[in-house]
């Protein structure tokens, strides 16, 4: 059982070190009932930075959580993979290669092509439709 376990876990590692996305919890709930899935729609708090620590974005300055569905093609593909089996009330911060975030376009005058991106974000809910 022990060895399932690590072989998972390696697993996931490997498949986010070969995408280049980078995923660190920074704080769990103490009870977690639901875990975030493809398909479900999450409200998130998050703040968007580059890294030279340039904000671009954040649900805190509109005083509104950002609310989309996982999965679906509606945010960038970083988001759509780093979010995945977060729960209510989880933080987390990703780190996002250009390849899943904007690519070498980037977005207007914002975000420059090739940037990676830095998002510190907090799971405010989750609900099924």
């Amino acid at each position: 059982m022990k060895i399932t376990i690590v072989l998972i876990a390696c697993a996931i590692g490997l498949i986010e070190a070969q995408n280049g996305l980078k995923v660190d919890v920074v704080s769990l709930p103490s009870d977690c009932l639901q875990k975030s899935q493809n398909g479900d729609f999450l409200s998130m708090h998050y703040t968007g930075t580059l890294t030279d620590g340039k904000k671009f974005d954040s649900s805190f300055d509109r005083n509104q959580p950002f609310r989309f569905r996982l999965g679906s093609g509606q945010v960038i593909k970083g988001w759509d993979l780093g979010l995945t089996e977060m729960c209510p009330g989880e933080k987390r911060k990703l780190t996002i290669p250009s390849s899943l975030g904007y690519g070498q376009r980037g977005a207007g005058n914002v975000i420059p092509g090739g940037a990676t991106l830095l998002f510190d974000v907090e799971l405010v809910s989750i609900s099924k439709s």
